[in-house]
């Protein structure tokens, strides 16, 4: 039985950053997921890769990991960097390119 241990990600469809200071630990697929001939659906007779669960600190989640014997890894977030950017410098006089419409 083996986990991942990762901060989710902010969503594309909004802009705040709610449930992405948490970490998840979530459970690695033991079998592969088998598709019904009759319906199509996409079925799985493993329960643990239902299970997700959060935690506030790393540590909390590795320790977790560590007293239920669980192998996991660590998959760390990758920061952000963005330039902070005006809205009045599409009109600064020394504008590399003529502001267009």
């Amino acid at each position: 039985m083996s986990a991942k241990i990762y901060r989710p990600a902010k969503t594309a469809m909004q802009s705040g950053k709610a449930k992405t200071h948490l970490w998840v630990l979530e459970f690695d697929a033991t079998e592969p997921r088998s598709i019904d001939p009759m319906m199509g659906y996409t079925s799985s007779g493993d329960m643990l890769q239902q299970v997700k669960l959060t935690f506030e600190t790393l540590e909390l989640a590795e320790a977790y990991a560590k007293r239920n014997g669980i192998e996991y890894r660590i998959i760390h977030p990758k920061e952000a960097h963005r330039q902070a950017v005006s809205y009045s410098d599409n009109f600064r006089f020394s504008r590399t390119q003529p502001w267009t419409h």
